[in-house]
């Protein structure tokens, strides 16, 4: 279940990146309705005689979510920027359907009705400042050990997490201690994302 955000929450998701247009925000939602859709068909996504910005050629991670009925239905993303966007979030979007293993793969009875939220990925640097890190601007991974979390930047908003709950729960995502974004031996780094639906 969705948790519903306080008062004082819902307007702290900050704007971080703003790289992309309107248009470029719809198409990338287009693109990943689509891509599910060829998926349920069996078939290759194509981008077909769409026009695709420069925006959206340049290679970008990306996060889709997948949502029915306000509860969490899949999802996906890369954090490398090594394919162009509108791809990312195409591939992104049939792994989030199919391949999140927390879910059983999405029917096409449901696959109208999901809604869909993509997060763009900024760069990544580590973190040596824990005041650095800003609620709702900032996404956060953590490492140790050979376990990676990663939690965007919109999952603190949505659950009222301070900066050190934050913190603790991406290691626990990790699978981790919740306190080892303490230890010495773990690397802390922060991402901004582009986060539309």
């Amino acid at each position: 279940m969705t948790p519903v955000q306080p008062p004082f929450l819902q307007s702290m998701r900050v704007k971080a990146l703003d790289m992309l247009t309107t248009e470029d925000r719809s198409s990338l939602l287009t693109i990943a309705r689509e891509a599910i859709r060829a998926a349920l068909l069996r078939q290759p996504f194509d981008p077909g005689d769409r026009h695709i910005s420069e925006a959206l050629l340049r290679p970008a991670g990306a996060f889709v979510t997948l949502e029915t009925d306000g509860e969490l239905r899949g999802c996906i993303g890369s954090i490398a920027a090594t394919e162009p966007l509108y791809l990312a979030v195409a591939r992104n979007a049939v792994s989030a359907a199919f391949r999140d293993p927390r879910f059983f793969p999405v029917t096409a009875l449901e696959a109208e009705g999901l809604a869909i939220e993509i997060s763009v990925m900024g760069p990544i640097e580590r973190v040596s400042n824990w005041e650095t890190i800003v609620i709702g601007r900032d996404g956060l991974i953590v490492r140790q050990g050979g376990r990676t979390g990663l939690l965007l930047p919109q999952v603190a908003v949505e659950w009222g997490w301070d900066r050190d709950a934050f913190l603790s729960q991406t290691c626990v995502k990790a699978g981790l201690d919740p306190r080892c974004w303490q230890d010495s031996s773990c690397l802390v780094e922060k991402f901004s994302a582009e986060v539309f639906s």
